[in-house]
């Protein structure tokens, strides 16, 4: 980016990867410009600040925030403590936001909603390199603007785009038409959503630790509101996965979650259907009803949509990118985290060399990094952001030197043959999980984040 040192670098998204990326950028003595599409710092965190994280403290901080906040004479909080989104957000996040040297270079209300090269489309290649990126947003009072930049990071995550409820990747024929019966991906179903849960049945769709954190809080709910009913449809065949490794489990917080779960199965409090992949719905003034592909229903009067997400890409139609046919990850890391092929390889600690694109420049970290897979973990997006900001700075030395210490997880299911699955994405990234079990290796998988990821536009934006 010599050509165009005296510009910023853009960051898009300022959730935790996002303004970790900034902080590694000013220690690099590079200027970031972070834009944030909802109205605050890690507004998609806010969505779900009810979730506590079952990764402690310790895997959920950067070193060069850190490091800028402890300048300030800021505490870092107990690091075996276990955060809620919320103290991500109150401890952590909105300090970080507010120093100078953070804070003056921070809009928010910017939503990036197209990147390019300057006066260059996809097709042109001539001193493309060479070429400013222009990064058109639109913000909150209306206003459209380009900013020109050296380089673009982004980390605006995935939290926006969930995945549909049909089996396809296509929405259930009459997805849209029930929206209304569709709440968000984790609704707080002991607080701000209470009058939509209590006493009535709601339907969890997913196989991830984001509908295990959801059936407990309905679980605690239909203990305090009678008529409340509970009801959990995966596509598998098998809830093993989402019950996980119990006390083998390097985070026991991780472990707890899936033997309160599978109690409450056993129990009769949360009626599980394996198997069920959804064709379709219907809502009607009342319920909604969801028809399985063999035919199979279920009524609810409300679906919480916890099968995961994925990146939206439309804002990069304009640039040279690299992806992965399956996951939409960068090409090199793809084969490295694809769940349905690869859950049980090791997902080696990488940084801006594997992140790389056609377009020079240009990086997708944090969630989005990982497109369709539900493997990220949010001390993998710290690393990754290190070694962009190294490479940007042309210390390519430090920029290929990536190390990465995880816990495990004590457990490795499958319903694939003899290839192992790991749980599926909850949102965004906050939760280092790795697995282990049945494979003998170790391998990163996003857990309780909320994968929540939150915000503006998606995961970490």
């Amino acid at each position: 980016m010599d050509s165009a040192k005296n510009l910023p670098v853009a960051v898009i998204g300022a959730g935790p990867v996002g303004l970790a990326a900034a902080a590694h950028l000013i220690e690099r003595g590079i200027e970031p410009l972070i834009l944030e599409a909802g109205p605050t710092p890690a507004a998609a965190i806010e969505q779900w600040r009810h979730i506590r994280l079952f990764s402690p403290w310790q895997y959920n901080t950067d070193a060069a925030a850190v490091r800028l906040l402890a300048a300030t004479g800021w505490v870092s909080p107990e690091p075996t403590a276990l955060p809620t989104g919320g103290d991500l957000i109150d401890q952590y996040l909105t300090p970080l936001a507010a120093l100078p040297a953070i804070a003056s270079r921070l809009h928010t209300g910017a939503r990036v909603i197209a990147v390019t090269r300057l006066g260059m489309d996809k097709t042109h290649s001539r001193n493309r390199a060479t070429t400013p990126f222009v990064v058109r947003v639109e913000h909150t009072d209306g206003d459209v603007r380009d900013y020109q930049a050296a380089a673009v990071i982004d980390a605006s995550g995935t939290w926006s785009t969930r995945n549909t409820l049909g089996t396809s990747g296509l929405p259930a024929v009459g997805e849209a038409e029930a929206a209304k019966r569709i709440s968000s991906p984790l609704p707080d179903v002991l607080g701000r959503d209470r009058e939509t849960f209590g006493g009535r049945t709601a339907l969890v769709v997913g196989a991830g630790h984001s509908a295990a954190n959801t059936l407990l809080n309905l679980a605690e709910l239909a203990a305090q509101v009678p008529g409340t009913k509970i009801a959990w449809a995966i596509r598998g065949s098998s809830a093993a996965k989402v019950y996980g490794g119990g006390d083998s489990d390097g985070l026991a917080a991780r472990g707890q979650l899936g033997s309160r779960l599978r109690s409450l199965v056993e129990s009769g409090a949360v009626e599980l259907h394996t198997g069920f992949g959804i064709a379709s719905l219907a809502a009607s003034d009342g319920a909604v009803t969801l028809t399985s592909t063999d035919g199979r229903s279920l009524e609810a009067d409300v679906v919480v949509p916890a099968a995961g997400f994925r990146p939206d890409l439309d804002i990069l139609r304009e640039l040279r990118l690299e992806l992965d046919p399956g996951v939409e990850a960068p090409r090199a890391l793809g084969p490295l985290i694809d769940p349905e092929f690869h859950s049980c390889g090791t997902v080696e600690p990488h940084g801006a060399k594997m992140l790389a694109h056609p377009e020079q420049d240009f990086y997708i970290v944090g969630m989005k990094s990982y497109g369709r897979a539900p493997t990220f973990l949010l001390a993998t997006g710290y690393e990754q952001v290190r070694s962009v900001a190294a490479a940007l700075a042309g210390d390519r030395e430090a920029a290929e030197t990536v190390q990465l210490e995880l816990p495990e997880t004590g457990v490795c299911s499958s319903d694939i043959g003899t290839s192992c699955e790991v749980p599926a994405a909850v949102p965004a990234g906050f939760v280092a999980e790795t697995s282990g079990g049945c494979c003998g290796v170790r391998e990163p998988v996003l857990v309780g984040f909320p994968t929540g990821l939150a915000h503006g536009r998606s995961g970490e934006n």
